[in-house]
């Protein structure tokens, strides 16, 4: 079977986009060798509290960031639908743009697989596209429950990406830039510097915004 074009959607608030989530979708899209790697910046998530900016300041910053980065595209779709986000409305809707002939992959986090079947229509989420799970060095993944199931029926390889449109749940081991969106928030709400956690011109638009000057508690 001839390989299919392949696209994957790496999610998060990016509250703010920093290098940590930059490298990780830049290595992931190298590892998984796909064609297309789309980030994908949540509007209101579903199982976390809402992000400490607007919409329209995520969307700035990552642009920022991805400027001159062809590696990257910015998929805004999720900004620009109201209320909160479901993923699997989001491959519906991608589904139904690109056809049945395209290989969708949407990445997570092995906490975010955990929590997989707390999740809005998840077991529709295999129907619609493959799961890549990142895991940090030392990984474990759990040996019943819903989750080890899954696994066991969908478990598959980074080379059926290419040859399968949908269906298979494929585990990665990455090791991460220990950088997070709350320690910058942090940071800039206790007046100090996060220089060089991420890009020039993502910090530039804050300071200009005055954004985050008071902590926040949304997610990474």
């Amino acid at each position: 079977m001839s390989e299919l074009h392949t696209i994957a959607l790496f999610g998060g608030t990016f509250d703010p986009v920093h290098f940590g989530h930059l490298r990780m979708a830049l290595e992931l899209r190298e590892a998984l060798g796909v064609d297309e790697m789309r980030i994908l910046p949540s509007r209101q998530p579903r199982h976390r509290e809402s992000p400490g900016v607007s919409a329209e300041h995520r969307r700035q910053m990552l642009a920022l960031a991805l400027a001159g980065c062809g590696e990257l595209q910015l998929d805004e779709r999720e900004l620009q639908r109201p209320g909160p986000t479901y993923t699997v409305d989001t491959l519906e809707e991608l589904r139904g743009e690109l056809g049945e002939e395209v290989s969708i992959s949407f990445c997570m986090g092995l906490d975010s697989l955990l929590t997989l079947p707390s999740w809005h229509r998840w077991e529709r989420l295999l129907e619609l596209a493959h799961l890549v799970v990142v895991a940090r060095p030392g990984w474990r993944l759990p040996g019943e429950g819903k989750v080890a199931e899954l696994l066991e029926r969908r478990g598959g390889e980074v080379e059926q990406l290419h040859r399968e449109t949908r269906g298979r749940l494929v585990v990665r081991e990455q090791t991460l830039l220990p950088i997070s969106a709350t320690g910058i928030r942090q940071l800039i709400a206790a007046g100090r510097s996060p220089r060089y956690l991420l890009p020039d011109a993502v910090l530039q638009y804050i300071e200009n915004k005055q954004l985050y000057r008071t902590a926040t508690q949304s997610g990474p």
